[in-house]
C-alpha cells in the first residue's frame, strides 16, 4: 500500500514538473498529459474521461471539476479548440482546470466548487490542432474525416504544396494585369485588396501557397482534413459548404458532445473559446430578428444579460481592441443559445493590440488599418521574429510566363499570442469565469409571513427570490421543455389540505435579483415543508409551522 502511494505521488509530481516547464504549446500528447494528471492529483474534485474518438483515433477529454454531488448544482461548461487554429483557446480551457484545482484549498476557489460545477472540454478539435506540429504546418480547421470539399468525385485530391521548402503554409502572389491586390502604402512586405471605388488598380492576383493539383483553377480546394467543429452545428448550418459535413453533427465529437450536453439540466452557461466574440463586444437587441417566427436574434432579456456578462470580461480581461466578428451560421456558439437555449458566450481569448507608432524609431500612424501590417508593427516593437516568411520569387507550373512569390506571415501567428503571454491569459480568463460563477442564479425563499384568518386556516405568504445577477435561465430557454423551470412544491402531511393555492406550480424564469410573491390557504395543524428549485438554480427548502 504505502509503494502505491509513493508510486502515485511520484507519477503526480512527474506530470506537475513537466506542466510548469511548459514553454510552448502542448501538442495532443502533451494536454493528454496534463489532462490526465488533473484527476490523479485531486481524485475528489476532477474527474477525467473521453467522451468521444475522432476520426483520427485521438481521445475527445472531458474533465468535470466540483465537489460532492456535482449534478445537483448550478454548471457552466467551459469549450476549447471550437476550432484548430487557435492553440490559445485549449491553453485557456487547461489551463482554467489546473488553477481552479491548484487552488482548491483556499477559502475562494472551495466555496466555489462548493456550489458551481464546471464541465470542461479542452479541445473539440485535435486532429486539426496537431497541424501545428506537424512537417509541415498551416491553419487546419478540419478533423481527419476524408471529404469532396469541391464535389469532383474525388477525395483529398488538391490538398496544400511546400513550394519554398520552408515547412509552412504562406501565401502566393502572382503578378498580373488582371490582379485585385497592391503592396500596403506603409510597408510594401504586406499585400491589400486594391479598392476600385477609389480608383485603386492592383497588381497581385493572390493564392494560398500550393499548386493547382486536380486542374480546375483553384488552389488547395480539397486538402487533407474534412469537417470543421465549429461549422458542423444545427443553427443556420451551412449545407453543401466545404467543411460544414454532410449533415449536421454529423461528427462523432460534436454528436458525443451534444448527446451528453442535453442530459446536462443543470448547465446555465457556455464559454467557448474561438473566433467568434459576444463577449468583449456584446450583441445588441434586434427586435425585428428576435421577434419573427424562427428566431434569429437574441431576446431582449438575454442581451441585458450579455451585456452584463461583457462588461464583467472587458474589466478582468483587460482588453482592447477586439476584432469585431459575426457567427456564419453552424458554429457552436449560435447552437449554444438557440437550440440549447442558454446563455452562450464567445470570446477569441487574445488578439493583437491595436499599435500605436513609435515615434523613437520614426514610425508614422498607418494610412491603412489592416491586421498583417498592425501584427508586424506590434511584433517588431515587442521584439518578435521568425514569424514572416520575406517574399521569394520561385518557378511555378501554372504561371510558367509569370512572376511568382511565396511569402508573408506565417500561420497561426495572427490568432494565437507567444507563448510567453499565455500564463497572464490564462490567470485573467480563470478570473473571469470565476466571477461569472459568482453572478450564477441561485435561489432562495425569503419573506415568509404566515397569518390566522380563524376556523383553523393558515395563510401562507413567501418569496422565491433569485439572489444572483444572471436569470434563473435565458428567456429563449423558457419556450423549451428541455430547460427545467423552477419548481415550487408544498409537502403537506397529516390532516393539512388546501383550501387555495397550488400544491406544484413552475414559476417562468426569474430574473437577477427578482422575485415572485406565492400564497396558500392551508387548513390543517402541525408543520409543512416547501421547496422551490431547478438545475440551474439550486434548491432551496423550509419548514413552517401552522
Amino acid at each position: 500500500m504505502i509503494k502505491k502511494i509513493i508510486l502515485v505521488f511520484c507519477y503526480a509530481t512527474l506530470f506537475s514538473s513537466l506542466s510548469k516547464a511548459q514553454s510552448g504549446y502542448s501538442n495532443y500528447t502533451q494536454q493528454t498529459s496534463r489532462i490526465q494528471q488533473l484527476q490523479a492529483s485531486n481524485p475528489q474534485l476532477a474527474k477525467v474521461r473521453s467522451l468521444a474518438k475522432t476520426v483520427g483515433g485521438k481521445d475527445i477529454w472531458q474533465i468535470t471539476i466540483g465537489q460532492g454531488n456535482v449534478e445537483s448544482k448550478p454548471a457552466i461548461v467551459v469549450v476549447g479548440g471550437t476550432e484548430g487554429n487557435y492553440l490559445i483557446s485549449t491553453e485557456l480551457a487547461i489551463g482554467l482546470a489546473e488553477n481552479l484545482l491548484d487552488g482548491s484549498t483556499t477559502d475562494s476557489i472551495r466555496a466555489l466548487l462548493n456550489k458551481t460545477t464546471f464541465y470542461i472540454f479542452p479541445n473539440m478539435s485535435p486532429d486539426a490542432m496537431e497541424q501545428y506540429f506537424a512537417p509541415l504546418k498551416y491553419e487546419r480547421q478540419g478533423n481527419a474525416a476524408p471529404t469532396d470539399d469541391d464535389r469532383d468525385g474525388k477525395i483529398n485530391e488538391d490538398g496544400f504544396d511546400d513550394l519554398n521548402g520552408d515547412g509552412k503554409i504562406t501565401w502566393m502572389r502572382v503578378e498580373s494585369p488582371i490582379g485585385d491586390y497592391k503592396t500596403h502604402p506603409d510597408n510594401p512586405a504586406v499585400i491589400l485588396k486594391a479598392d476600385a471605388v477609389k480608383g485603386e488598380k492592383g497588381k497581385y492576383l493572390l493564392y494560398s501557397e500550393g499548386i493547382d493539383n486536380d486542374k480546375d483553377g483553384a488552389f488547395n480546394e480539397d486538402g487533407e482534413g474534412g469537417v470543421w467543429f465549429n461549422k458542423n452545428f444545427t443553427y443556420k448550418n451551412q449545407s453543401f459548404s466545404p467543411g460544414a459535413g454532410e449533415y449536421a453533427v454529423s461528427e462523432k465529437e460534436s454528436r458525443a458532445l451534444l448527446d451528453y450536453l442535453f442530459e446536462q439540466f443543470n448547465v446555465y452557461a457556455i464559454v467557448s473559446f474561438g473566433s467568434n466574440n459576444n463577449l468583449s463586444t456584446p450583441f445588441t437587441y434586434n427586435a425585428a430578428t428576435a421577434t419573427q417566427p424562427i428566431i434569429a436574434g437574441w431576446l431582449q432579456q438575454d442581451v441585458r444579460a450579455d451585456s452584463m456578462v461583457s462588461e464583467l470580461y472587458n474589466k478582468t480581461v483587460n482588453m482592447k481592441d477586439a476584432p469585431k466578428t459575426n457567427a456564419a451560421g453552424g458554429d457552436f456558439l449560435s447552437w449554444g443559445y438557440y437550440h440549447y437555449g442558454r446563455y452562450s458566450f464567445s470570446t477569441p481569448g487574445w488578439w493583437v493590440p491595436k499599435t500605436k507608432p513609435d515615434s523613437t524609431k520614426g514610425e508614422k500612424p498607418l494610412t491603412v488599418d489592416e491586421a498583417t501590417v498592425n501584427y508586424l508593427r506590434w511584433a517588431n516593437q515587442q521584439g518578435i521574429t521568425n514569424t514572416y516568411t520575406e517574399w521569394k520569387t520561385i518557378q511555378h507550373p501554372d504561371f510558367p510566363n509569370q512572376k511568382v512569390e511565396v511569402g508573408g506571415v506565417d500561420p497561426f501567428v495572427l490568432m494565437n499570442p507567444p507563448y510567453k503571454l499565455v500564463p497572464d491569459l490564462v490567470k485573467k480568463h480563470t478570473d473571469f469565469l470565476m466571477k461569472l460563477a459568482g453572478n450564477q442564479p441561485e435561489l432562495d425563499i425569503v419573506n415568509v409571513k404566515t397569518e390566522k384568518p380563524g376556523a383553523g386556516l393558515t395563510r401562507i405568504t413567501l418569496d422565491v427570490m433569485n439572489k444572483g445577477a444572471l436569470a434563473s435561465h435565458s428567456k429563449l430557454g423558457e419556450r423549451t421543455y428541455w430547460v427545467k423551470r423552477i419548481n415550487v412544491k408544498v409537502n403537506t402531511s397529516g390532516n393539512q389540505s388546501f383550501i387555495s393555492g397550488k400544491k406544484i406550480q413552475v414559476l417562468n424564469s426569474l430574473e437577477g435579483y427578482s422575485s415572485q410573491q406565492l400564497s396558500w390557504l392551508i387548513k390543517g395543524t402541525g408543520k409543512l415543508t416547501i421547496e422551490a428549485g431547478s438545475p440551474t438554480t439550486g434548491s432551496k427548502t423550509i419548514e413552517v409551522p401552522l
